[in-house]
């Protein structure tokens, strides 16, 4: 039975909740980043839920009594389960198709069981997943994919709950029972997908992890760049779809011996980031003139693709191998690259 005191406790201190929570978050980024504050799209994933909230929602973990307010923690948590409407949200814009399923082919650099055919989520996408530097220079044209995130409205978790739930592939059953998801709906395939790519081993060379909380995304970033750092990311959606014209080209950091952080948000119940560093790695800043309005994109480019499968997307695209060509790719929306500030 429902605690009619404990969920009255809960809805009272929801008024106050986001703000001390955002708040929290701020304060762990001053500690660790040598930058006086996050970008405005990451600091609004913050747990919304506050210190008393945390604790009122762990003791009940710690019980298992949660799922009997799994309603009210979803709601409060900002996390999408299927007894929440959120759930059911999409970012769709009417101007745009109906936002791609995702599909984790930008992910799987060493290939696993790829398809020797272009998997149709890809074709769909209606622009360039991959392309070579060379296919973008200023005055020319580009075919822009969907740049949406399908689950951009939810949080992260507070580090203390989140620790609290199964993240890996051998707990899934435990996983989606604890979120009530049901079997083969959407967010069981994000699930899967999810829990699939952060359970594979590393490529030769790389350094990665799947960040569960906003405290471990900064913490495996400072660990691996250090406290000063730079932060990209590209302004909006704009484009998505489109054949932009492009206005400028910008490299922003083209050191190959030190590579960067690259941040990739996951479909999942709450927000999680596929965290990697790769080898010789460019960033470039794009302006690309869509229909609308003008956007401020971030092209990376991979320059050592050697330890890739021969099956990747990539080179059924552009119709080459491993170690033979240098791959570039879009940064969609929420996604985040870090870059160690050179002196």
């Amino acid at each position: 039975m429902k605690n009619p005191i404990l969920l009255l406790g809960l809805l009272i201190v929801t008024y106050f909740s986001h703000s001390q929570a955002e708040n929290a978050f701020s304060q762990y980024w001053k500690e660790h980043i040598g930058l006086p504050h996050p970008p405005h799209w990451l600091a609004a994933k913050a747990s919304p839920l506050n210190l008393h909230q945390v604790a009122v929602f762990l003791k009940l973990m710690e019980e298992n009594k949660l799922f009997s307010h799994l309603h009210l923690f979803c709601k409060q948590a900002n996390v999408a389960c299927s007894t929440n409407a959120l759930v059911k949200m999409t970012t769709n814009d009417t101007t745009l198709p109906p936002i791609v399923p995702w599909n984790d082919a930008k992910l799987k650099y060493d290939g696993g069981n790829l398809p020797n055919e272009i998997p149709s989520s890809a074709s769909s996408q209606g622009g360039l997943q991959f392309f070579r530097e060379s296919m973008v220079k200023e005055g020319g044209f580009i075919p822009i994919p969907d740049l949406r995130d399908p689950m951009s409205y939810n949080s992260f978790l507070p580090r203390s709950l989140a620790l609290k739930i199964p993240f890996s592939f051998a707990q899934i059953k435990e996983l989606k029972n604890f979120f009530g998801v049901i079997d083969e709906s959407n967010m069981d395939g994000y699930i899967q997908d999810t829990l699939k790519i952060c359970d594979k081993s590393p490529l030769r060379g790389e350094q990665c992890t799947c960040a569960t909380s906003a405290e471990d995304l900064i913490d495996f970033v400072v660990e691996k760049l250090g406290h000063h750092v730079n932060v990209w990311s590209t302004k909006s959606v704009e484009g998505s779809y489109e054949n932009v014209t492009i206005r400028a080209v910008k490299l922003v950091y083209g050191n190959l011996s030190e590579p960067p952080a690259l941040c990739h948000s996951l479909p999942f119940s709450f927000q999680v980031y596929y965290c990697h560093i790769l080898p010789k790695v460019k960033i470039y800043a794009i302006d690309i003139h869509a229909m609308k309005k003008v956007n401020h994109v971030i092209m990376v480019c991979h320059y050592d693709t050697s330890t890739w499968n021969s099956y990747h997307l990539a080179f059924k695209l552009l119709g080459f191998g491993p170690g033979l060509i240098e791959v570039c790719h879009w940064i969609n929306e929420n996604e985040v690259i870090w870059t160690k500030t050179l002196t």
